[in-house]
């Protein structure tokens, strides 16, 4: 839908949160959008700054990417309306008993995808599935 242009995909992210504010129309995948940002509202003033969508956010000075965290919520919700990988739906639900928040059940899990993530760029491979689902289990185990 939106290629690798990721000022597009940030523009859409503004967008859809702008209309939400003014009680505009929204589709479906926009709506998914709103709600995770409603649920991160110290990302609110980053998301809406007129730079946001160019800006680059380094890890190395602290600063936190807002698109990337909301991106990896929508991402491991994905994953877990279609359980795929097989079991990953299985992890969250046991993992939402044991946090007691599914949104902190998320964030744990985020861990586990962006190593999946990372590992495959670094070998320019596709994410390996069993290794991801092994780091999910793992969380289990804490």
């Amino acid at each position: 839908m939106f290629g690798s242009d990721r000022n597009t995909l940030r523009k859409f992210y503004q967008d859809s949160w702008q209309k939400s504010q003014q009680n505009l129309p929204i589709s479906t995948l926009e709506q998914q959008v709103v709600t995770v940002i409603a649920e991160h509202p110290e990302y609110h003033k980053a998301i809406l700054t007129d730079n946001a969508a160019q800006k680059d956010w380094a890890v190395e000075s602290g600063d936190t990417n807002p698109f990337l965290h909301l991106g990896m919520h929508l991402a491991l919700r994905e994953q877990i309306s279609t359980d795929r990988p097989a079991g990953i739906a299985r992890c969250y639900h046991e993992l939402c008993i044991s946090t007691q928040e599914p949104l902190e059940a998320e964030h744990q899990m985020m861990d586990c995808l962006g190593e999946a993530i990372w590992k495959a760029q670094g070998n320019q491979t596709t994410p390996d599935e069993s290794q991801y689902l092994a780091c999910l289990q793992a969380l289990l185990l804490k």
